[in-house]
């Protein structure tokens, strides 16, 4: 386990030998910094990249625009059409024909859930909802929390890539806003890199994705948040190349329910709002779809059982926790 976190620039040297004739590389063309944004699943998508003079812009923006639109169009639950909304209203044990995306995430989900013990679950519709943070926001059913915190509904979820269908096996509806805007942001990737943009940096909140340096070698730097429940302000600064990162945390979805605050997370295991002392986890992974899902998941595992896990698994990632004076950190890995 690591004890710190940094930004690191690997060199090599390189031996020069006297040739009778060299091969000179052309230079490279020159490239336009481009920036896209705009709106989706509740917030805003960006995207920052460098591509060659006289690239089709309108084309770029139109397909960005189109892979977020069918992420949340197939992934909503916030929207009653959406495919997974379809899937929800479903009665258990009815088969239900998916678009690929959908089945390709519901398929993560479960790999990571597994993975991580069931700190990652799909299976938290009806907590969400019923603790005010779902569609119906701010408003706290308590008689439907106690009920799904003492129900004995075995869920489960099957799927079948043969047939794209999936089937819920118990009433609990399934939920994916802790790796839908991940795999948006893998989406927006694949999208630029369909123009040949292999220099990028696409966002959607707090999920982001990058490949490639800037031009002159920079890196892109990606800062995390300071997670502070009155003032946005920065942990700490980060290299991101080709890969995703994700942070969740407990700073900016949270309501005052009796005499404590709950945030927006569930913990699967207990059936109730996510309890430790861990106020944000960021993870770095080779997909943002992945980042954004272990986040969670480790998020829920607390401050001693995540750090092992993550540790166990390989992963990188950054804990921070709340003290008694003040933040402190737990680094994992290398980010």
């Amino acid at each position: 386990m690591k004890t710190s976190i940094e930004a690191r620039f690997d060199t090599m040297p390189v031996a020069v030998t006297p040739q009778v004739s060299a091969t000179v590389t052309p230079p490279e063309a020159p490239l336009r910094k481009l920036v896209f944004s705009g709106a989706t699943m509740g917030t805003r998508y960006a995207a920052t990249c460098f591509a060659p003079e006289g690239t089709d812009t309108t084309k770029i923006a139109a397909a960005l625009d189109a892979v977020v639109t069918s992420v949340d169009r197939q992934m909503s639950n916030w929207k009653p059409e959406s495919d997974l909304n379809r899937l929800n209203a479903a009665a258990p044990g009815t088969a239900v024909a998916l678009p690929q995306d959908l089945l390709h995430v519901l398929a993560l989900g479960q790999e990571i859930s597994a993975a991580s013990g069931g700190a990652f679950s799909l299976e938290t519709g009806d907590l969400v909802e019923a603790w005010g943070f779902g569609p119906a926001q701010g408003v706290v059913d308590q008689a439907a929390a106690q009920r799904l915190a003492a129900s004995d509904d075995p869920g489960g979820l099957e799927l079948d890539p043969t047939r794209g269908t999936a089937t819920r096996q118990g009433a609990c509806r399934i939920d994916l806003s802790g790796i839908a805007k991940g795999f948006g942001v893998d989406r927006m990737a694949a999208a630029l890199e369909q123009f040949g943009i292999t220099r990028y940096l696409v966002s959607i909140d707090g999920e982001l994705r990058s490949r490639g340096l800037k031009p002159g070698g920079a890196p892109w730097q990606v800062a995390i948040e300071r997670p502070d429940f009155e003032v946005r302000d920065v942990a700490r600064v980060v290299a991101l190349r080709d890969g995703g990162i994700a942070t969740s945390g407990d700073y900016r979805h949270r309501m005052r329910v009796g005499d404590r605050t709950v945030s927006h997370t569930m913990d699967p295991r207990t059936r109730r709002p996510v309890d430790n002392r861990i106020a944000s986890v960021t993870v770095a992974a080779p997909t943002c779809a992945t980042a954004d899902a272990w986040a969670t998941a480790l998020l829920v595992l607390g401050e001693v059982e995540g750090p092992k896990l993550a540790d166990r698994l390989g992963l990188d990632a950054l804990f921070i926790l709340r003290g008694a004076e003040g933040l402190e950190a737990i680094e994992v890995g290398e980010i």
